[in-house]
């Protein structure tokens, strides 16, 4: 018995010995566990993580951001918006391109103030990537300075959690810093398609709009378009001829869905209700 308890006195010893440093003791680091969250909470963390814009109501006025404040100016772009969310719930689309068959159409001034439209819609949570690599429309009608772009993001060298920037509580936006090369190869990278396939999975966006670049001019669309579920052709009045649209159509028939055509710059609108 004697043994018994010289046995464990010793073993208390060493216990009290290596609990302690020249006759300190050591405190033992304390095991945080954080709680697992739940797939809406890690979606609701995602959001709240990124960088909120500052935007510059001067510098959007500049710009023609009419639907920034709302009011009767951004009626045309909440009618656009309530259509292309009529037609996406009722064909089950989630990704649409905006795209032009010529420069000078006025698509990234429209997907910019859809931007502030599908923001006012409080209940549906919008992403807007610019996808015309060659150009910062985006990033220059809203005023503001990215860090990077979306290239470095599609080849992996940026998380989307560092470049993207959320306007409001429900709109996210994917600008680009600087016009870049080799953007037909970059859009139709494997590496695109995942990337995107992250980017969706993480945020759960309920609508995903790409403002891509003209659709005669490069090959960029022919490289992307696989990536979408639908096309929104826009056309300039009295500038877009009538086989330009024909030729645009029929490309985007054969890439992906049409959603519709939009005329734009036309001067001969109803001016029935304020409108």
């Amino acid at each position: 018995m004697e043994k018994l308890q010289a046995a464990i006195e010793k073993a208390r010893v060493q216990r009290q010995e290596s609990q302690t440093i020249n006759g300190h003791p050591v405190q033992k680091p304390e095991v945080v566990i954080e709680p697992v969250k739940t797939p809406e909470e890690a979606v609701n963390s995602a959001w709240a993580s990124l960088a909120q814009a500052e935007l510059n109501p001067r510098i959007l006025r500049k710009n023609r951001m009419v639907a920034y404040s709302g009011g009767e100016h951004a009626a045309p772009y909440d009618m656009l918006r309530t259509r292309i969310l009529q037609l996406a719930q009722l064909n089950d689309w989630k990704r649409i391109a905006i795209v032009s068959p010529h420069s000078g159409c006025g698509k990234s001034t429209t997907v910019s103030n859809l931007v502030f439209s599908f923001e006012r819609q409080a209940d549906l949570r919008t992403m807007v990537l610019d996808c015309d690599l060659r150009r910062t429309n985006l990033a220059r009608l809203l005023g503001l300075q990215p860090k990077s772009n979306m290239k470095s993001v599609f080849e992996g060298k940026v998380d989307f959690a560092e470049h993207g920037i959320r306007i409001g509580e429900n709109v996210i936006l994917g600008a680009n810093d600087a016009p870049v090369g080799s953007s037909a190869e970059v859009l139709q990278s494997q590496s695109t398609g995942r990337v995107l396939n992250t980017i969706e999975a993480a945020y759960k966006p309920d609508i995903m709009l790409f403002d891509m670049p003209p659709l005669l001019v490069s090959d960029d669309n022919f490289a992307f378009l696989k990536n979408v579920d639908c096309a929104l052709l826009m056309v300039e009045a009295d500038k877009t001829s009538v086989k330009q649209v024909d030729i645009a159509e029929r490309h985007l028939a054969e890439l992906t869905n049409v959603m519709g055509v939009i005329l734009n710059k036309c001067h001969y609108s109803d001016t029935a209700y304020g409108y």
